[in-house]
Formats: structure tokens, C-alpha cells, sequence
């Protein structure tokens, strides 16, 4: 009688110990079989290449004693092993708990195969390994014998960026007062340079460059965004000026996060996701188009136009992109994106023609950028980030890749998951 198969997937990048002891755990069922993840999925899914290519580490895998086979997954995304899985056709498949989902679950219950999650344990005598530790440790040691100089440009550090999604002015309490809603923002990786007065959230990552110089400390999100808000908005500052809490949350929450504002500074609740389809699914329709930066004495606030009506719609155009992003309905996506900014600029129009030093300056308006922008095939919908009046356009696009190679000034996103 044949032996049962089984089936486990993974990148295998930094292969060790745990590695090893799942593969023996998972080998107690039968003839292991083992897929991973090619450079281009570990390229999309990490944004940035494996330390060993996928030869190299398929190589490694194979000659592991209680492997049977492996092969290079062929497909895409978080479930790339289904054609490999449709290839062995194995009786069980084996996940760490961690790495166990609903949809393996169903893919598996679809096929008649046995799926089965496994506790990670080390080894007897060893100690517990896993690749996220094992990269925080040599980030560490790199972080160690970097130069912490101040002089270290903020574009290039590892400090996440905020981008705005919608529903933000609501974080002022001047404006929450009139009616309380949810602000979106996204934190990005810093992989493009990042031009100042730019809507980005420069002015707050540079807050957080004088205590962190290299990248954000590991903790809890909330706390490090309050942490950053209470630096940033010292009560000795000059001016008096408050920053939003959108832009600390924005940083410090990786993934997508929703905050709800109702009439003060701090909001009363912090919702965040890092759904992986959820995130894709706004890599795959989000880009970015750098304008002129923001001129020295811009202001964007005057003629603002807070009344109720205007709040409302600002807050109800959230709600709607907080829903269509969850399901994931593109159509849906836009038209609340296009909402949300349509109701910022009737809040403050100087959003889009803003004044330089008290005087109209019809040189300052970003409106030529929209006009442009907005009348190419696959862009759906259009807002600017931050405060506007320059910095960055912020475009629902029907394909972000497809856009990006035709247009080459377009900028892609990506979402910081951790």
C-alpha cells in the first residue's frame, strides 16, 4: 500500500531549525512534499527579494532527509501552492498555526484533502526559531554598526509614511465638533524620496527621526502613536499650532486603520487591518503623482466653509470607503474616494487654490495637476494628500502596475504590514 502524501508551502528564505522540525512533525503523516514560494511572489507579497533565489533555496529544501520532493510554486499571491497542491494531490496539508486560514481550510474541504495545523515547537534542546526573529536580530546587529548620524535623509530611513484615504480635516476638533466620523490613513514603506511640503506626514516622520533615527521601536501601536503625538505637539512650540493625530496613527499603525474623531484631538477609537487581500487589494489600485510642493506662506484654511452639511458629507464619504475597501469593490472604492476629497475642498477650498502670504496667487493652485490627471484612461478618481495645496496626488487607478508603466512619473505603493 502506497504511503499518504503530504503537503506543507512556504519561502524558506532564512532556512533553520524550526524549518527542520516542522518538516519532521509534518514527515509523521507520510511522504512529504513540500512547495515554495518563486522571487516573484516573495518579491510582491515582501516587497523585496529573498536572500537566497529560489534555485538556491529549492536546492536546500530538497536535500532535507525528511523530504520526499519540492518544487517551485508556480502560481501567485498567498495561495501561489495551488498548482503545485493540484500536482501532488496530497491525502493531508500540514500549516503552522500561525500561517492556517480559512480559505486553506476550504480549499482543502473543496479537494478531500485532510487539512491539519501544527503548534510550532522547537526541536528538544533547541531554542525556538522563526524568520521574522531571525530578521529582527540581523536588522539589529545592521542597525548597530550603522552611522546613527542626524545628517541621515528622512526619505531614506525606514520611517513609514501616512497617506490619507479619507475623511481626514475630521481629526481637528473644529471640525469634529459639527459632527464626529472616522479618518483613513495607511502607512506606507519609504520606498520612493519624498519631496517636503509634500502632504506625506514629513513633518511628523522628522519628529520621530530626533528619538527613533533608523525605523520605529517594536510595540504596541497605539501607544507609540500617542508617544508621538505628545513629542510633536510639545506646549512650548511655537505658534500653537496642533497636529492631527491622523498623522501619529497614520505612521505608527502598519496596514490600514480607521479612527474615529468626535470633537477632540485624540480619537475616541483606533480600528486597523493588515488583511493581506485587503492590502492588495488597494496596492493594486492606489498611485501616487508628485506636484510642486507646497509654497513658503501657502494657506490652505482660508475661506474654510465648516458647517454641518459639508462635515457630514466628509463623514459619510469614510464610511462608504471604509466599506467599499473591505469588500473589495473597486467602483465602489472611487466614487467614495472622489467624496471624501470633494468634500474636504468644499470644507476648504484653498485646498486646491490656496493664498501665499494673505493675496491670491493663481500660480499656487494644484487644479491644472487635477484637470490633467483626471481625464487619463484608467484613473477613476483623484484626491491630494495631506492639507494640499502641492505635494502628491493621490489616484484610484484600474490597474496601478498597468498605469505605472505607462505613465513613468507614477509612483506605486506600498503598504507596510508590520
Amino acid at each position: 500500500m502506497a504511503n499518504k502524501k503530504v503537503f506543507v508551502s512556504g519561502c524558506y528564505d532564512l532556512l533553520h531549525s524550526g524549518h527542520i522540525e516542522f518538516f519532521q512533525q509534518a514527515a509523521r503523516f507520510g511522504d512529504l512534499y513540500v512547495g515554495i514560494g518563486s522571487d516573484a511572489t516573495y518579491l510582491e507579497y515582501k516587497h523585496r527579494k529573498p536572500m537566497f533565489p529560489e534555485e538556491e533555496r529549492l536546492f536546500m529544501v530538497q536535500n532535507i532527509k525528511s523530504v520526499k520532493e519540492a518544487y517551485i510554486n508556480e502560481g501567485q499571491g498567498v495561495i501561489d501552492f495551488l498548482p503545485t497542491l493540484d500536482k501532488v494531490k496530497p491525502d493531508f496539508f500540514v500549516v503552522n498555526a500561525e500561517g492556517g486560514s480559512a480559505e486553506k481550510r476550504q480549499i482543502c474541504a473543496e479537494r478531500g484533502i485532510t487539512y491539519i495545523e501544527l503548534q510550532r515547537t522547537p526541536h528538544e534542546g533547541l531554542p525556538a526559531r522563526s524568520s521574522s526573529s531571525l530578521k529582527a536580530s540581523l536588522s539589529q546587529q545592521s542597525e548597530t554598526a550603522a552611522d546613527c548620524s542626524s545628517t541621515l535623509s528622512s526619505s531614506l530611513a525606514g520611517i513609514p509614511i501616512r497617506l490619507d484615504l479619507a475623511g481626514t480635516w475630521i481629526d481637528q476638533p473644529c471640525v469634529s465638533e459639527h459632527h464626529p466620523g472616522w479618518a483613513l490613513t495607511i502607512s506606507l514603506e519609504p520606498t520612493f524620496e519624498i519631496q517636503e511640503r509634500s502632504g506625506l506626514s514629513t513633518s511628523t516622520r522628522k519628529i520621530i527621526q530626533k528619538i527613533w533615527p533608523i525605523k520605529l521601536p517594536k510595540m504596541d501601536p497605539e501607544m507609540l502613536a500617542r508617544l508621538v503625538f505628545c513629542f510633536e505637539n510639545n506646549p512650548e512650540r511655537e505658534g500653537g499650532h496642533i497636529s492631527g493625530a491622523q498623522d501619529a496613527i497614520g505612521i505608527c499603525f502598519p496596514g490600514l486603520a480607521r479612527h474615529y474623531y468626535n470633537g477632540n484631538f485624540w480619537p475616541e477609537q483606533i480600528e486597523h487591518t493588515t488583511d493581506e487581500m485587503t492590502l492588495r487589494f488597494l496596492e493594486a489600485h492606489l498611485v501616487l503623482i508628485a506636484m510642486a510642493p507646497r509654497r513658503p506662506g501657502c494657506n490652505v484654511t482660508e475661506g474654510k466653509e465648516i458647517t454641518l452639511p459639508n462635515v457630514s458629507a466628509l463623514a459619510q464619504a469614510a464610511d462608504a470607503c471604509w466599506q467599499a475597501i473591505q469588500q473589495k469593490k473597486l467602483e465602489d472604492f472611487a466614487t467614495a474616494f472622489k467624496a471624501s476629497f470633494n468634500a474636504q475642498i468644499a470644507l476648504f477650498p484653498g485646498m486646491v487654490s490656496p493664498t501665499v502670504n494673505g493675496a491670491p496667487c493663481p500660480e499656487a493652485s494644484v487644479q491644472p495637476y487635477i484637470d490633467r490627471y483626471s481625464r487619463m484612461d484608467g484613473v477613476m478618481a483623484w484626491k491630494m494628500a495631506g492639507a494640499g495645496g502641492g505635494g502628491y496626488l493621490a489616484l484610484v487607478v484600474n490597474n496601478a502596475e498597468t498605469f505605472c508603466l505607462m505613465h513613468q512619473e507614477a509612483i506605486p505603493i506600498h503598504i507596510r504590514r508590520e
